[in-house]
């Protein structure tokens, strides 16, 4: 969903403070120059955009670590050519290898500002398992689990049943490092159990089997605060999947039927609960070391207690996705969110912080 919320981000840009050089990355790793035109990223008749290599002559964007930190141009039927400074990068990547701290790495060795979390904060929020490890460790609550590591339930399906059991059930099969809700699974029999975890290890080898939890799916945004303030928190948002097709809030629910879910914010929740959920999304941004911009996603039960189920943090980006929806009600438009987020990573220095 990379493209699409590159989409909402080059229609909103201010222009006139910002060039903006769109580089896009295939599925087969090449980056390339990609089309300033954010019709050309957005669903189109339930048609997910994708990069490709059509373009004859597209050229392949190199990043070098200089000291006027320039990228370079590549083209297929001439010579290489620089495409200018670069004072910071908007890396609008979603799932392995874009959130996980894996272009953050390559971005700090290059002496490139990026906004967002840096390295060590980004693999522990796309990683479920050290997620909790860490959230845990700091006395956040986070929802029961059982960890299945590559081969786990080969080896022995009756005990990782027998553990799962005490779960109760139903139980969520989720890909510990994946996004957008794919490869997970709703087990409400434990004979799924199986095909569970193999359809969540089609996505990742390491898997994650939790607790379904009776509740209200809470979510709060995030931003790092300014001049090393602390993190500010949006009103909440709810998150209520209203088409009984969809068992949960999957892929197909978040990004392709937009009827089947209804996203409310600001969520009516008494005032104690809405502070609960914003102090806890505060406190799992900064127990993960976060920076920039995060989403926290959170239970709410029928007793008023919070968990934390997940920090995401390279939420979805579109107008409409629920980060900047929320920052909206609080009153921080789209456009100004961008320029916030672009604002608050050119303040920060390169390397460690």
């Amino acid at each position: 969903m990379s493209c699409v919320t590159a989409s909402g981000v080059l229609g909103a840009i201010d222009r006139d403070r910002y060039d903006v050089v769109p580089i896009g990355i295939t599925r087969s790793g090449r980056w390339l120059l990609a089309a300033d035109e954010p019709a050309r990223w957005a669903i189109t008749d339930g048609r997910l955009p994708e990069v490709t290599e059509d373009g004859a002559g597209a050229a392949v964007v190199v990043p070098l670590a200089t000291d006027d930190t320039e990228l370079v141009g590549l083209p297929t039927d001439g010579a290489a050519h620089s495409l200018g400074h670069v004072d910071v990068v908007l890396p609008l990547l979603h799932g392995p290898y874009g959130e996980d701290g894996t272009i953050q790495g390559m971005l700090d060795l290059a002496g490139i500002r990026y906004v967002g979390a840096g390295v060590l904060a980004s693999a522990v929020g796309m990683d479920k398992h050290y997620m909790k490890v860490v959230l845990e460790g700091h006395g956040i609550p986070v929802a029961p689990y059982v960890l299945v590591r590559p081969g786990r339930f080969e080896a022995d399906p009756a005990g990782v049943t027998a553990e799962v059991s005490g779960l109760g059930l139903p139980v969520f099969v989720k890909p510990a490092r994946a996004g957008s809700s794919l490869g997970i699974s709703r087990v409400d029999d434990l004979a799924d159990l199986g095909a569970a975890i193999r359809a969540a290890a089609e996505h990742d080898p390491k898997v994650l089997v939790e607790a379904g939890v009776a509740g209200r799916e809470i979510e709060c945004a995030v931003l790092g605060g300014r001049d090393g303030g602390v993190p500010r928190t949006s009103v909440p948002g709810e998150v209520v999947v209203v088409d009984p097709q969809h068992t949960f809030y999957d892929f197909e629910a978040k990004y392709l039927d937009e009827a089947g879910v209804a996203l409310r914010c600001p969520a009516d929740l008494p005032p104690d609960v809405e502070e609960q959920v914003r102090a806890l999304a505060a406190r799992t941004f900064e127990a993960i070391g976060c920076e920039g911009l995060a989403r926290v996603d959170t239970f709410v039960t029928p007793d008023g207690a919070v968990l934390v189920n997940e920090i995401n943090t390279m939420p979805g980006f579109t107008p409409f996705s629920m980060y900047p929806r929320m920052w909206e009600v609080s009153g921080l438009g789209y456009a100004d969110l961008i320029d916030e987020l672009l604002q608050l990573a050119l303040a920060r220095t390169t390397g460690l912080r």
